[in-house]
């Protein structure tokens, strides 16, 4: 096995270890795919919904959407009400990895984009969100990735050596803010490679 290299391993969530998509939640509420992608794309869109990752309350954004698309009123509130079911489960295979790192006693953290309130939904319907030595969640900082800030406040929260440090996101350029603090960071191609990219720091699981 190689030289250890790291001590501490930094998980990204959506994408990683939750398998999130508006498109779960609108395939059923706007069966037209047309449609579909036009509300997706030119109303509730991905900037939109960023703009909650960076602190926006909820009540708000669709307050104000609705005002700009009320004919889109109901299914821009089922983007709040309905997010639950835009979260088709958890990546077993990573949660896997996860609790086997934490078996092993390798600290644990989380970092993500995500707003605040939909944060505290997540950790109440998946467990595996809730066991991690700490978090740095963007819509609580009012920051988010791949701003420099978010990877500092990790850094200088819960005292970490960057370089020894592991970070996984399934965003090339969340990654490259990281590297560009001095975090070991690689992109999240799946489980399996996470596997390989620990093994490879001297981290060999079961």
């Amino acid at each position: 096995m190689s030289e250890r290299t790291v001590d501490v391993v930094v998980f990204d969530i959506g994408g990683v270890l939750l398998d999130w998509s508006p498109t779960y939640l609108y395939a059923d509420l706007i069966p037209d795919e047309e449609a579909r992608t036009h509300f997706l794309t030119k109303v509730a869109t991905p900037a939109w919904n960023h703009q909650q990752d960076e602190g926006r309350p909820w009540a708000e954004a669709v307050a104000e959407l609705t005002s700009l698309h009320p004919e889109h009123a109901e299914w821009i509130e089922a983007y709040d009400t309905g997010w639950l079911r835009m979260v088709k489960g958890v990546f077993e295979d990573t949660a896997a990895v996860l609790a086997e790192l934490q078996r092993a006693g390798v600290p644990t953290y989380a970092l993500t984009n995500f707003s605040a309130e939909k944060w505290q939904v997540a950790k109440e319907a998946f467990p595996v969100l809730t066991h991690f030595d700490g978090e740095v969640v963007s819509g609580v900082e009012q920051t988010v990735k791949p701003d420099e800030k978010m990877y500092r406040i990790l850094i200088e929260r819960f005292g970490l050596d960057p370089a020894r440090t592991f970070y996984t996101d399934d965003m090339a350029y969340n990654v490259d803010g990281a590297r560009a603090v001095g975090l070991d960071a690689e992109v999240f191609t799946g489980a399996a490679n996470l596997r390989t990219q620990l093994r490879d720091r001297g981290i060999a699981l079961q």
